[in-house]
Formats: structure tokens, sequence, C-alpha cells
């Protein structure tokens, strides 16, 4: 469920950029998992799982969704963020960034004292810049797919 909703308008160059703070659409959400290369997941699959997310933001540029990123989790020791997201064609114009500020901004505000926030890092530099630090040697991420 999303716990808030607000609308930006940020001008880079001539395109302007919406940040909205709520998950984007189950379609939306499937085809930026494509096509950025990240595992695929069914429409159905999204659809139940976007309304149980505690936080998301998406970028809209002219009508079309080009970012994400949401947060799972409890609610108050343990978060999880996932699914940052950028289409490739905006790519290296610092909308991670942007997306990444709109996720931290809400843990600020959400999390506990002590909490716990994890993510799978594939672009390890970005989540440098907000404070995220490698788990091993101390602990090993580890997974299993269903």
């Amino acid at each position: 469920m999303c716990l808030f909703f607000l609308s930006r308008k940020l001008v880079k160059g001539a395109i302007v950029h919406k940040i909205i703070e709520q998950v984007p659409s189950a379609e939306d959400f499937v085809r930026l998992r494509k096509i950025t290369g990240l595992t695929p997941r069914s429409l159905a699959a999204a659809k139940k799982a976007l309304p149980n997310s505690l936080y998301g933001a998406h970028i809209v540029i002219e009508g079309n969704t080009i970012g994400m990123a949401r947060v799972v989790g409890d609610g108050a020791l343990n978060f999880d963020i996932v699914d940052v997201a950028v289409d490739p064609k905006y790519q290296g114009q610092g909308l991670g960034r942007v997306l990444m500020q709109h996720i931290m901004s809400y843990l600020d505000k959400a999390a506990m004292p002590t909490a716990y926030i994890t993510l799978m890092a594939d672009v390890p530099e970005l989540y440098q810049k907000f404070g995220f630090k490698f788990s091993s040697p101390e602990s090993e991420g580890m997974y299993i797919v269903k």
C-alpha cells in the first residue's frame, strides 16, 4: 500500500521529469524489469505484489514511466530496497539517484532505530553514495528462487 502520494516536476534540459511517490502500474513494472535486464516477473505476480509495498516511487516523462524503485518489509525494523530500475534510454542522467533520494527520505521517517535496510546491489557505486556498505566478509547474502 502506498503511504504517500506526491508529484514533483524536475526540469533537466528540455525534458520534464515527474516523480510520483507510489508504485508504478503492474504493466510498467514488468516492462521496466524486462528492458533493464532485471529478472523477469509475471504480470499476475506483479499485480499481487505491488499493493503490498511499503513505499514506491516512479518517474514519468511525457506520460511514460521510465524509472521505478520500491521498499518492502515490516515497516519498522526490516526494509528491503527492491526494483530500482531506469529505462536504458534515460540512464546516466542521475535518475537512479533521484529515486534513491526519495527512498532514503521515506526510510528516514519510517525506519526505527537499529532498523536493518538491505538491497541487492547491481550498481554498488549508486548505493554507496547513500551510505550502504558490503556485508561481506562479516556475512554473505543468500537467496532462493521459487
